[in-house]
């Protein structure tokens, strides 16, 4: 989930360099969200004490 975050994230920086505001601004987001899904599915499964599946 981490690898689609960064994904969307330099697609954002590409369209944003691009002069694409609305591609990047939707691209930004939905990295945004990922990440946050990351973080919180990350400190789950560090508290249930089970490793993240690969």
């Amino acid at each position: 989930m981490l690898g689609w975050a960064i994904m969307f994230f330099v697609i954002a920086i590409i369209a944003a360099l691009l002069g694409f505001t609305g591609i990047a601004g939707a691209a930004a987001g939905i990295a945004q969200i990922l990440f946050v899904i990351f973080l919180i599915l990350f400190v789950v499964f560090l508290v249930m004490g089970k490793r993240p599946p690969a």
